[in-house]
């Protein structure tokens, strides 16, 4: 047995997992997936639904595996309480998962370092020709902090871009708009510093690969290794460090691409929390890579050795 094995098996293990977000359901299935790989593995283990008063549930645990998605798990808040506490816990710190919440913040970095993304326009006074001259038509509009595709819309013309701004203002005040990429999705993970196989993400029934084609049983085909011409398929790895790097994430993460016709990947965000369901695009990845679930939420596990 390992040593770091034997570390953990000495710890309380909390898995934080719920919240209030968007995305509590799904937070809540990767917690108990966790939990199940965890115990598997003969580590003491106590599950927490992240309310807004959690801080109270913390005690008696001496490490925490964070499986929540969206706010407040996966934008720092939880993890800047953690560090205030002086509690390890897995996965990027305050800043890293800021910046990876945060797509327009992200984007700015991809640009700073080369990596290429979609265009795109993000203004508080919307000038609905502009974004039509930069942009062109369709264009996907898209909340500036939100994940698992909520709030995302393809728009196809400018009357429907004109009623949408307005509709769509008052649910996500904070939105941006990007060039539509027509093409393939894809996403690689990144754990410990290296890449993960791509997978490529084949919707069957939707336009995009959307909340519904994310999480309903039979919709959306996952192919791993991706159908990608080798060249493109090393540039998909290479981007995806290199874009985990740029917004400061640690241990693990996974990032999310659209390819052009000519196989050119561009990245669309990071996500540093990403979902942990037993049959959810990292534990895919990882899956390729040889790796069963339990190794792979073992492996995220050490990542909050650093923290200790």
């Amino acid at each position: 047995m390992d040593k770091e094995r034997r570390f953990f098996l000495k710890k309380t293990i909390g898995v934080l997992y719920g919240g209030w977000s968007s995305e509590r359901e799904i937070s809540i299935g990767s917690g108990k997936c966790v939990m199940q790989a965890l115990r598997r593995q003969g580590f003491k283990v106590r599950g927490i639904d992240v309310d807004k008063n959690f801080m109270r549930k913390l005690r008696g645990c001496d490490v925490f595996f964070i499986a929540l998605h969206g706010k407040p798990g996966e934008d720092g808040t939880v993890q800047g309480v953690l560090d205030f506490l002086g509690l390890p816990y897995t996965g990027s710190g305050v800043m890293g998962s800021a910046i990876g919440m945060d797509k327009i913040t992200s984007k700015d970095l991809f640009v700073a370092n080369g990596i290429p993304t979609p265009d795109f326009c993000y203004e508080r006074t919307i000038d609905i020709n502009e974004i039509i001259v930069k942009l062109d038509l369709p264009v996907v509009e898209k909340p500036r902090r939100e994940g698992s595709s909520v709030g995302i819309t393809i728009i196809e013309t400018k009357a429907d871009l004109t009623r949408i701004i307005k509709k769509k203002r008052r649910t996500h005040k904070d939105t941006f708009f990007e060039k539509y990429i027509p093409g393939m999705t894809a996403t690689c993970g990144i754990l410990n510093d290296v890449p993960l196989p791509v997978l490529e993400i084949a919707p069957k029934r939707r336009k995009f690969y959307d909340y519904k084609s994310k999480y309903t049983k039979g919709m959306t085909e996952y192919i791993v290794p991706a159908r990608i011409p080798d060249k493109q398929y090393r540039e998909i790895q290479n981007y995806a460090l290199a874009a985990h790097s740029a917004i400061g994430a640690h241990g693990f993460s996974r990032v999310d691409f659209v390819l052009d016709e000519e196989n050119n990947p561009y990245v669309l965000e990071v996500n540093t929390i990403p979902g942990l369901l037993a049959g959810s695009n990292l534990p895919l990845e990882a899956a390729a890579n040889g790796l069963s679930y339990d190794q792979l939420c073992f492996e995220i596990l050490k990542t909050s050795l650093k923290r200790f």
